[in-house]
């Protein structure tokens, strides 16, 4: 069957199909705009800053573009391999309920590079500060009554002897 350029069907066929495309690229580009990797630190809140900001700069030579140690996030450029425009980034640190957690997002590159940047910044740490500190077990409340002195021989008010 011929399509003829002034025809009905090629009047709807040109803007279904240029909808469809425009569609696509608009949800490929949302998928990798909302991503990011969550991953935990066993260090703490200002290792796991410190750590990531030596490993953006000195280690990747990455322009750190923003930074606030109290609210522990580093905003940076960061240049994909074998491109020459550079992408922003950012990690941030949030310690909430005695855990340090690490995300990491480049909204638009693909979720494996923020992968690469969490495994090598776990990596980091390890390396500078050793094996991460074991945490303590919790204490187990004691269960019963309290054991009585020994040698105690009083009564006690309300008690007979």
């Amino acid at each position: 069957m011929k399509i003829e350029q002034g025809g009905l069907l090629g009047r709807w066929l040109r803007p279904l199909g240029l909808a469809l495309m425009i569609a696509s690229s608009q949800l490929a580009s949302s998928a990798t705009a909302d991503a990011r990797v969550e991953d935990s630190s066993a260090y703490s809140k200002d290792q796991t800053f410190s750590g990531a900001l030596r490993y953006l700069r000195v280690d990747l030579g990455y322009e750190i573009t923003e930074r606030d140690a109290e609210a522990a996030y580093l905003l940076f450029r960061y240049v994909p391999s074998g491109q020459k425009e550079p992408t922003h980034g950012s990690i941030e640190i949030i310690e909430a309920d005695g855990r340090v957690k690490v995300y990491v997002q480049l909204p638009k590159m693909p979720e494996y590079h923020e992968r690469v940047l969490s495994t090598g910044l776990m990596k980091k740490l390890r390396a500078e500060y050793g094996e991460p500190p074991k945490p303590k077990p919790d204490k187990k409340p004691k269960q019963g009554k309290k054991k009585e002195r020994e040698g105690d021989e009083r009564p006690r008010e309300g008690e007979e002897k």
